[in-house]
């Protein structure tokens, strides 16, 4: 199965997603995607990779992987190399899986489970639409687009938050009520009165749901060492299930020290790119939970090594989403076919609100729970809408 053809998407509003139609000789087309910096994403396929693989065979992914990545800039990051070669990773085994009339999480070993758990990341319907992807500068809350504009409950209304989505069956949540304040002192400390402000979402949800709902706790890399260690200690007594990404990922002894410092476990890292910082990380006993992005990483090529790398050190797997629809499938096809996956990111205002605009299937959420996606390859597709877009750019290398 020959690659003929490599075609690119992305549009103005969806500024941030870029999708990938990888064509060839046998008539079938491979859907994969990134998320984030979507012109330059374009720019390095259609500039350096299209050389690389146009004509080449498209089952041999793993090769194509290496050779996508064989580039003295390339080296463990989530830049513009990691994630374009994460989006035609997604879309080479989108194809395998339609050549071979599979779903994707059988070519990856099979299923695991038969359902799989989810939290909800309370984003909201604007968050990180636009290219501006600041945590705070995004805050774009209306209550006019739906009934689950949860970034901004979580910080006016934690509580409420929380009991809608133990309604659902949705026993987790993920939230990050410290970074404006963050922002504000650029992560070098935190006043009492700024600690207690920060803590009254936890205040809000313990009082109201006791320990039905799970706390994951984010902080986006915004604080200093010192300063992430005060703030954990205090959280300590709200019974978090995670700190997530409590400092900068560029220091393994320092992510050491701050996951010594606290009987929270520590989570890492969305912002890493390939397995080796990984490995550096899981052998400095920095990290308990193993975070991985599928589209920025390397694909689902890389994403699976991670897993398994998790799993010889004993740590759970925990794949990141907040970004597309397409990466949001290829983490639910990760995620059952690794059997350390402890839960999966899901955000109820992008699945239920935008990415429906985009694609024909999203995974079935009952009662908490993920259900596995049916159909070959990934098992769904971009909608005919997308391609009418007036807002729509395409750029096309072929053979």
């Amino acid at each position: 199965m020959k690659i003929t053809g490599i075609e690119t998407l992305r549009t103005e509003e969806f500024a941030n997603v870029l999708w990938v139609r990888l064509h060839t000789d046998a008539g079938i087309i491979g859907l994969g995607e990134t998320f984030y910096g979507a012109a330059s994403v374009e720019a390095h396929i259609h500039d350096i990779l299209a050389r690389r693989i146009l004509g080449r065979d498209a089952t041999r992914i793993e090769w194509l992987n290496r050779e996508m990545l064989n580039l003295p800039m390339a080296q463990a990051s989530t830049g513009v190399e990691y994630r374009a070669a994460s989006a035609i990773d997604l879309a080479l085994w989108d194809a395998m899986g339609k050549l071979t009339d599979q779903p994707v999480h059988n070519l990856l070993g099979g299923l695991c489970r038969d359902k799989q758990r989810i939290y909800n990341t309370c984003a909201g319907y604007g968050y990180v639409r636009s290219n501006n992807i600041k945590p705070v500068s995004t805050w774009n809350w209306s209550n006019e687009n739906g009934p689950y504009e949860d970034l901004h409950g979580f910080m006016t209304d934690a509580d409420r938050v929380a009991e809608s989505l133990l309604e659902s069956g949705i026993t987790g949540m993920k939230i990050w009520p410290f970074d404006p304040v963050a922002l504000e002192n650029e992560g070098a400390f935190i006043t009492a009165e700024q600690m207690r402000q920060c803590c009254a979402p936890l205040e809000k949800i313990r009082r109201a749901v006791g320990d039905k709902m799970e706390i994951m706790m984010e902080f986006h890399s915004l604080w200093n060492l010192p300063a992430a260690k005060q703030i954990a200690r205090v959280l300590e007594q709200y019974s978090p299930t995670w700190y997530e990404d409590p400092i900068r990922m560029n220091s393994p002894q320092a992510l050491a020290e701050y996951a010594r410092c606290t009987n929270v476990w520590t989570c890492a890292s969305e912002t890493l790119g390939s397995r080796f910082p990984y490995k550096e990380m899981l052998e400095r006993d920095a990290m308990h939970v193993v975070m991985v992005d599928i589209v920025w990483t390397g694909g689902l090529t890389e994403a699976r090594k991670i897993a398994m790398l998790a799993d010889t050190f004993q740590r759970p797997f925990a794949p990141h989403d907040c970004t597309g629809p397409v990466a949001y499938v290829a983490a639910m096809h990760a995620s059952f076919s690794q059997p350390n996956t402890l839960i999966q990111e899901s955000v109820r205002a992008f699945y239920t609100g935008w990415y429906k605009e985009l694609v024909t299937e999203v995974p079935k959420i009952e009662n908490g729970y993920a259900l596995p996606m049916e159909g070959p390859g990934l098992g769904t597709e971009l909608l005919p809408a997308v391609f009418e877009r007036s807002d729509l750019t395409v750029r096309r290398s072929e053979i």
